[in-house]
């Protein structure tokens, strides 16, 4: 940890100060945004309640040439692609623009843009997405109820298990979902029926953008591994519940998770999270021992993120009854997660398969052990056998035209500042009247 991790250390901004701000001076994540003068997408930095213009501010920043020159791209990737070492230089230099002290805070000023005045974008061109099964209580929650009575899977503690899921439908915080079409049945015995998805859910999960990828055929190994994530965010990787249970034989998930897969705007990066590391969950008593190229040293010492992750839900009549969203989750990635992002990383490309920048890793349905902590309605709910009540009657086992989820991530240590990863929000609506 260096400097900007210090807690006493404040920005000329007030709102960044505010101990309920995501992006206090600590933090400084990464976004892509856009507004009405007709300037094109630009590469800013979350700080308090505006948003830094990284590219109007490049005079004011002290950077190599290689980095200003990829703030001027319309997309993050260039920037990602410069590795960890370029990102947490510009990281530091605008640390120094925004701390209380700086020089150049009056120039800064101008730089500064309200995070209500802008529209937040993708941030980068996403060109593959891997969703990993990472999390051990929900992979059991998960196969109890569609596996009862069946031996559990035997992969799970050798291995991260993964699939390849679909990049095209990636899209960024506040961006409704369409209610999904599939095929469903009711019963093993019936033909099935075509139409909405009666069992849409949300995931409460962590992606990884990819910075600086590998060449085809070499690895990543465990220890490096962190020096090829460019940060982390929010994702809500929804699934129709239904339509999975019919179609996912043999070859796994295809209409069911394609449809939508929504991210939080903002990429905190790993120099961020720096100070919440915290002890991987542990493995059970009687687990096998691990690959040789899944655990080192150095990578039990770093451990993972302690990142808590909140779900919340508003229906349509809560909004019209002026009531606030309703907590439903509250997961852990250092708690929740059984594997790691670096051992992700490594066992994605022990076969020699190629990472490239911007490609994004999903985490998994993040669950805890106990009630209130899954990361699903299908493990809330149980299978949707047990609804859950919100606070003007109504009840929820899986979301309803209308329904809004939205999820809020942070981290928090005693002698740290707080920091967050800012929230990733949608809104439900009605399914297409024709094919």
């Amino acid at each position: 940890m260096d400097h900007t991790h210090n807690p006493e250390a404040v920005s000329w901004l007030n709102t960044a100060n505010q101990p309920e701000s995501d992006f206090p001076l600590q933090n400084l994540p990464l976004c892509l945004f856009d507004r009405d003068s007709g300037d094109g997408p630009a590469a800013g930095m979350g700080i308090g309640d505006q948003v830094l213009n990284l590219r109007r501010a490049r005079p004011l920043l002290d950077l190599p040439a290689s980095i200003g020159e990829a703030l001027s791209a319309s997309r993050l990737n260039a920037l990602f692609a410069l590795g960890r070492p370029a990102l947490t230089a510009l990281r530091h230099a605008a640390w120094s623009l925004l701390e209380r002290d700086s020089q150049h805070s009056v120039a800064a000023r101008a730089c500064l843009v309200p995070q209500a005045d802008v529209r937040l974008l993708l941030p980068c061109d996403v060109g593959d997405y891997t969703d990993f099964f990472a999390s051990l209580h929900h992979a059991r929650n998960t196969f109890n109820l569609f596996r009862p009575g069946q031996v559990f899977l035997p992969n799970f503690q050798h291995l991260p298990i993964a699939y390849h899921g679909r990049a095209s439908s990636i899209v960024v915080s506040g961006h409704a979902l369409r209610r999904p079409l599939g095929q469903t049945r009711d019963t093993p015995v019936q033909n099935p029926k075509f139409g909405p998805t009666r069992k849409l859910d949300f995931e409460v999960e962590l992606g990884v953008y990819v910075g600086r990828g590998n060449a085809l055929g070499e690895a990543i190994s465990i220890d490096e591994a962190e020096q090829h994530m460019a940060g982390v965010s929010i994702l809500n990787d929804w699934s129709a519940r239904d339509v999975q249970a019919f179609e996912s034989q043999p070859l796994g998930p295809f209409l069911s998770k394609n449809f939508l897969s929504s991210v939080a705007p903002w990429v905190v990066s790993l120099d961020a999270l720096e100070p919440f590391r915290s002890a991987p969950a542990p493995r059970e008593e009687g687990a096998p021992p691990l690959q040789a190229y899944l655990d080192s040293i150095t990578h039990r010492a770093k451990g993972a993120f302690d990142i808590h992750i909140e779900t919340r839900l508003q229906t349509q009549a809560m909004r019209d009854q002026g009531l606030s969203p309703e907590r439903v989750s509250h997961a852990s990635a250092a708690r929740d997660l059984y594997w790691t992002p670096a051992q992700m990383f490594a066992h994605h490309t022990v076969g020699g398969c190629n990472l490239r920048t911007g490609d994004f890793l999903g985490s998994g349905t993040i669950s805890g052990p106990d009630a209130g902590t899954e990361g699903s309605l299908i493990e809330l709910t149980h299978g949707g056998t047990q609804a859950i009540t919100l606070p003007n009657g109504e009840r929820r086992t899986f979301l309803e035209d209308g329904d809004e989820v939205s999820m809020h991530a942070w981290c928090e240590r005693p002698g740290f500042r707080r920091i967050g990863l800012g929230r990733c929000l949608t809104r439900i609506t009605n399914a297409r009247s024709s094919v």
